[in-house]
C-alpha cells in the first residue's frame, strides 16, 4: 500500500486530500506538532515534528512512498506585520528544509514530492482586466511580498529534484470550499442577505473547486510524467462580482442586496493584504490539462451548485 506523508494535513486542502487518498486505498501519515494526536481510522496516523527545533519523526519519513508538502501559515489569517510576514515565509521554507534534510539523511523510499505553491507568484492583469490568455508557468514571479514568498517557497523544495525524487509544484488558485478559505469569506455576508462585491468587482478570480485540487494532487502523485510547476486553477476564471452574485443566486435564490465594499474601506480593514483581494489575475490551466487532468467542475456554476447542494444537505 502506498504511504503519503503530509505536512499541513489539518488545513483546508490537507484534510480534504486525506479523505480522497483514503478512498483510493492510500495510507496517510500526517505530520503534527501534537505528540498525543491519534486517529480512529486505521489508515491514518500522526507523526510528530517540530519545525522550530528541527525535529521530525524519522520513522514516518522512512515509511513514506510519497510526500505532500502543504504546511504554511495562512496568508490572509492576520494583518501583514513584519513579524507575520516572516512567519508566512518561514513556515513554508523551514518546514520544506526539515523534510529535505531528513530525506538526505535517511534511507528512504520516497518516489514523488508534491509541494503547494500559489498563484500569488504572478502579477496583476493589465487593465482593463481581460487578459484572455492568462499567466503561464514560465512567467516570472511578481516583485511583491507574495511573489517573493512563492519564489522562495518553490526554491526551498527544489533540492528534491537533485536527489532523484520527482518534484511537482502546484500553484493553487482561490479554492472554493464550504469548509473554509476565501469562498467562505466571500459568502459570509449572505446570511444577512448582503452580497458583498469587493472594490469594483471587475478583478479576475482564478479559482478551483476543492475536489478538483485534491484530484490534481493525486494525479501529481500517480502520473510519473508530471514534473515541475503547474497552475492549479479551473478553465474559466471569473470576475469577483460574477463569483459572489452566482453564489448569492444559488444560496439566497435572488433574495439578497448587492453591496459594493469600497476599495478604501478594504485597504483600511485589511492593510497590505487588500492588494491581493483587489488584484486581478487571470491564470492559465493549459499545462495541467495537457497532463491529462480533467475537471469535475470546469465552470463556476457547476462548482457553486455542488457546494450549495452539499451545504444544504449538511444543514
Amino acid at each position: 500500500m502506498p504511504v503519503v506523508l503530509i505536512s499541513g494535513g489539518s488545513g483546508l486542502i490537507g484534510a480534504n486530500l486525506t479523505r480522497h487518498l483514503i478512498e483510493r486505498n492510500y495510507e496517510v501519515i500526517i505530520l503534527s506538532r501534537n505528540k498525543e494526536k491519534v486517529s480512529e481510522n486505521k489508515n491514518i496516523s500522526y507523526a510528530h515534528w517540530d519545525i522550530n527545533n528541527n525535529k521530525i519523526d524519522e520513522n514516518a519519513v522512512k515509511e513514506a512512498t510519497h510526500i505532500v508538502h502543504l504546511a504554511g501559515a495562512g496568508v490572509m489569517d492576520k494583518r501583514w506585520s513584519e513579524k507575520y510576514k516572516k512567519e508566512i515565509l518561514e513556515s513554508r521554507t523551514k518546514s520544506a528544509g526539515l523534510l529535505i534534510s531528513s530525506l538526505k539523511k535517511l534511507n528512504h523510499n520516497v518516489e514523488c514530492f508534491v509541494s503547494a505553491s500559489a498563484i500569488g507568484w504572478y502579477g496583476e492583469d493589465p487593465p482593463p482586466f481581460n487578459r484572455s490568455e492568462g499567466f503561464i508557468e514560465s512567467d516570472p514571479p511578481e516583485d511583491s511580498f507574495l511573489g517573493e514568498t512563492c519564489r522562495l517557497w518553490e526554491e526551498s523544495v527544489s533540492p528534491v529534484a537533485d536527489m532523484g525524487v520527482r518534484l511537482v509544484k502546484l500553484r493553487t488558485g482561490i479554492v472554493l470550499s464550504n469548509d473554509g478559505g476565501a469562498y467562505k469569506e466571500y459568502i459570509n455576508s449572505l446570511k444577512f442577505g448582503i452580497a458583498a462585491i469587493l472594490g469594483g468587482g471587475k478583478q479576475v478570480v482564478s479559482w478551483i473547486h476543492i475536489d478538483d485540487i485534491c484530484r490534481m494532487y493525486i494525479q501529481a502523485l500517480e502520473n510519473t510524467e508530471m514534473e515541475g510547476s503547474y497552475n492549479a486553477v479551473s478553465p474559466k476564471p471569473v470576475s469577483q462580482k460574477q463569483l459572489i452574485l452566482a453564489a448569492a443566486d444559488s444560496i439566497r435564490n435572488k433574495f439578497y442586496i448587492p453591496v459594493h465594499v469600497p476599495s478604501l474601506m478594504l485597504k483600511l480593514a485589511l492593510g497590505e493584504r487588500s492588494a491581493e483581494v483587489l488584484k486581478s489575475a487571470t491564470v492559465s490551466d493549459i499545462k495541467i490539462k495537457l497532463s491529462g487532468f480533467t475537471f469535475l467542475y470546469p465552470t463556476l456554476q457547476a462548482a457553486i451548485n455542488e457546494l450549495t447542494k452539499k451545504n444544504n444537505s449538511a444543514s
